[in-house]
């Protein structure tokens, strides 16, 4: 219902975080049915001609309570306003939760997994993909609260409707959210400010094809007329782990691999000069592009990364070679023509992509098509949209990544395992865990809540992972007998390289997947002293020999390692890791937690300038910094005294 109540003057203050409480004069208008004060929530002020406020009670949107002196008809007196934010650990629901927490952690999986009914709900399947989340420590009564947490406390389907209506829900930079316009059909309507962005995206992507397909032909050739084969992509965080993620999974899928004969694509991402000699060792300046990837044309390491590569080629070419030899990914067209590229030879991404969000964009597409050819990439991007769709339209029980958001908020917040291990059993996805760290760490590391106030609770997840079966032999150890880590299980149906030797037991791939098929179960199960018993293990080993079982993962199962598929792992992980930030009510998408470590490298880059130029002695900072910067300087550099430009030596 609403309640107006008419101001006696204007209000000369406003209601807000830094000013949370006001106290206005006013008059009560008549109201026939004026509800308990105890149950009126305000989660809206908003200022009439008349400086009426209407008070909603809606428990959609709790961030206001309002309180008030029991009220007659015609009252007069004075109105409080106390602005008051909920955290979602505050709702009913979580509260249910966390009680249920404590039933179930009384439960072993080995009971769990006799339970068929309760096996075969807990799947899902959607367009040649399987989900198979039994071994969690999880009934359906679990998923039932879960749900409910997810409809009527946090609000997730209006939370992901914003973000596919362009809505600013990256409240810090006031900016939307839109990787799913990356990966758009052509004829899609998405907007942000009030503008379709979709057809902008397709003038990239048209603009990709174009330029990969000349490169590719060889009807743009390098400042010495030869082939460009061989791309070097500069870029570091999401400019680098994604992109590096998709190529490694394509290197062996027969389809791209075809594609990519003779050519070359490599990642140069650390300022660390190794990196640099890695990346060019066996290059040929005249046969090499170089991609710099850079929103602002600014980021420090990008940058001394991007100009030593020109030295490189110019120093072989001379400098007009640059405009052949170096294109770029960025929105700062200036900059890029400062550098010496050719601003026809930029190609655009928006604020409303993150860093980590843009393998989709021209971040990842442009040096991808270039190796395989836009038409297996668009394959890619395709995959990317089919789970799109299927994380917007598909009901929430039945829905993969909100499943798997769900089931991390569970493990992270109620059953309080803080780590997650990515377990891909194909020798293809060795990048995927790396990508998925970034996303998911630097996403969901928060430690206040959307509106700013400090959380209780933790959130985020401590991503490691190893392929399969390289990571049964490194930390399984631990996963089995020591910390309880929830794992990914990823399995492929299909391998990229099938292999089988006559007369062996079982193809290469078979025995990969047999482990694939065994270690959840291992974990969910273990093995008790009273079986190691039966098997007349010595006493003085079965403590040692004991597995306790009882420990979660869930196993998903793709047909193929196509651009396709790979497409489709992507998206999956992407909307996984939003779904739990929705539900933590954190901002998923700004990532202020580098900037501090970047503000103090300035500072330590004009000390080790003004020591090594000037021979200033380190100043201004503390003891330990200064004394281990003072040893750093006494060392020989290995470089000419003259500071003149030295490349890699190869």
């Amino acid at each position: 219902m609403n309640v107006f109540c008419a101001l006696k003057s204007p209000p000369t203050s406003i209601l807000s975080p830094q000013n949370p409480r006001i106290s206005l004069p006013f008059s009560l208008l008549p109201s026939p049915s004026w509800p308990n004060p105890r149950d009126t929530v305000a989660i809206g002020v908003s200022w009439e001609r008349n400086y009426g406020i209407a008070a909603y009670r809606d428990s959609k949107l709790p961030f206001f309570s309002f309180f008030r002196s029991s009220p007659t008809r015609n009252h007069r007196g004075r109105l409080q306003i106390v602005m008051s934010p909920v955290l979602i650990c505050d709702a009913v629901e979580w509260q249910d939760l966390k009680k249920h927490a404590e039933e179930i952690k009384r439960t072993h999986l080995r009971d769990l997994m006799g339970d068929v009914d309760r096996c075969k709900l807990m799947t899902a399947e959607y367009d040649g993909i399987i989900l198979d989340y039994s071994r969690q420590c999880a009934d359906q009564e679990t998923l039932e609260k879960l749900l409910k947490l997810a409809e009527q406390a946090a609000h997730l389907k209006e939370k992901i409707n914003r973000m596919y209506n362009g809505e600013h829900i990256n409240s810090t930079e006031d900016r939307s959210v839109l990787h799913i316009a990356l990966r758009a059909a052509r004829d899609s309507v998405i907007h942000s400010d009030g503008r379709n962005v979709v057809p902008d995206v397709w003038n990239v992507i048209e603009k990709i094809n174009n330029f990969s397909e000349r490169v590719r032909s060889g009807s743009w050739v390098g400042a010495t007329g030869k082939t460009l084969k061989d791309v070097v992509a500069v870029g570091i965080g999401g400019s680098f782990l994604g992109p590096l993620f998709v190529h490694t999974a394509l290197q062996t899928d027969p389809e791209a691999a075809e594609f990519a004969k003779g050519r070359q694509l490599r990642f140069l991402a650390n300022v660390d000069p190794v990196d640099v000699a890695r990346n060019i060792t066996g290059l040929n300046p005249e046969t090499t592009l170089v991609v710099v990837v850079s929103k602002t044309f600014t980021t420090a390491e990008t940058m001394l990364n991007a100009r030593t590569l020109r030295e490189w080629i110019s120093d072989a070419l001379g400098q007009q070679a640059i405009a052949k030899h170096m294109v770029a990914v960025s929105t700062n067209l200036k900059l890029v023509e400062e550098f010496g590229i050719d601003p026809n030879n930029a190609f655009a991404f928006w604020d409303w992509v993150g860093g980590r969000y843009s393998v989709c964009s021209a971040v990842g597409v442009l040096p991808l098509s270039l190796q395989y050819g836009f038409p297996v990439i668009e394959k890619f991007l395709d995959g990317a949209r089919s789970i799109d769709k299927h994380f917007y339209s598909a009901s929430f029980d039945k829905n993969i990544p909100v499943l798997l958001g769900l089931l991390s908020v569970w493990n992270v917040s109620f059953l309080g395992f803080p780590a997650r291990a990515i377990l891909p059993y194909s020798q293809a996805l060795e990048k995927f865990a790396p990508h998925i760290q970034q996303l998911s760490m630097e996403s969901n590391g928060k430690g206040v809540s959307i509106d700013g106030i400090p959380l209780p609770f933790e959130t985020g997840e401590i991503d490691f992972g190893e392929p399969g079966t390289n990571g049964q032999h490194s930390f399984y150890q631990l996963i089995h007998q020591g910390r309880v880590i929830p794992c990914d299980f990823i399995g492929v149906v299909k391998s990229q390289r099938p292999v089988y030797l006559k007369g062996e037991i079982v193809s290469n791939h078979d025995e990969l997947m047999s482990n694939f098929f065994a270690q959840p179960d291992a974990l969910a199960y273990g093995k008790s002293p009273e079986q190691l018993q039966s098997e007349n293990v010595g006493s003085h080993l079965i403590p040692h020999k004991t597995f306790s079982g009882n420990r979660p993962s869930l196993s998903l199962l793709l047909p193929s390692l196509s651009a396709y598929n790979v497409g489709q792992l992507l998206a999956i992980y992407e909307h996984r890791i939003a779904v739990e930030g929705f539900i933590w009510d954190i901002n998923s998408f700004d990532q202020w937690g580098v900037e501090l470590g970047k503000s103090l490298a300035s500072q330590v880059r004009k000390q080790l300038n003004l020591s090594r130029t000037s021979g200033k002695p380190v100043e201004g900072f503390n003891f330990s910094t200064t004394s281990l910067l003072s040893i750093y300087l006494q060392a020989d550099t290995g470089l000419p005294p003259d500071n003149s430009t030295t490349l890699p030596k190869l």
